[in-house]
């Protein structure tokens, strides 16, 4: 299964989120936005530097549908070289799409720029804040949700109403019951 980390507000719990991935030897992959690496350089850098994969998460987390292609292509292309232009490397094939929306324009045009479109399974929500619950609601929610070839959906940041860095907190015990139950950590470019 792979943990997967979105980068598209704040950076409150990405220390504490690499931390306990180097500590516990876990594989994970990062969806950045080009705001999100322009505001936290050395955040980005340290993914890099950890070899953590890298994906585009666009420039500024927009809902792509209801923007013109035109658009859409600059959302893309900026974060890919705002990617480049801070950790020099390119964030190629890996794209997710801001809230998971898209429809079959937006497919095609992030497909003809040569990228590949990585949904999740399961949202642990922990972005959510107390709106979600708790620490152990977004472990709950991870292992109930276990399966071969689960992508798993964490943020970054923190909840911007209460504070909240709720998959940071949750990540060492996220980590602990998945493996628990049998399974390892990929990156993404390992399936």
């Amino acid at each position: 299964m792979a943990l997967t980390f979105d980068g598209g507000s704040g950076s409150q719990g990405a220390a504490a989120i690499l931390h306990t991935l180097r500590a516990n030897g876990v594989a994970a992959t990062f969806f950045l936005t080009g705001n999100f690496v322009r505001s936290y350089p050395g955040t980005a850098a340290a993914i890099v530097d950890a070899h953590y994969l890298v994906g585009n998460h666009t420039t500024t987390h927009p809902h792509l549908n209801s923007l013109g292609s035109a658009a859409v292509v600059r959302e893309i292309t900026g974060a890919e070289q705002q990617l480049r232009t801070t950790t020099g490397r390119s964030p190629r094939p890996w794209f997710r799409f801001p809230f998971g929306e898209y429809d079959a324009r937006t497919l095609q045009l992030v497909h003809g720029l040569g990228y590949g479109a990585i949904g999740w399974t399961v949202d642990s929500r922990g972005w959510q804040g107390r709106e979600a619950g708790t620490v152990a609601d977004v472990v709950h929610r991870v292992r109930a949700a276990l399966q071969p070839g689960m992508i798993v959906l964490m943020h970054l940041g923190a909840n911007p109403d209460d504070g909240t860095t709720f998959d940071a907190d949750a990540l060492p015990q996220v980590i602990a019951s998945i493996r628990a139950a049998g399974y390892g950590f990929v990156a993404l470019n390992s399936w």
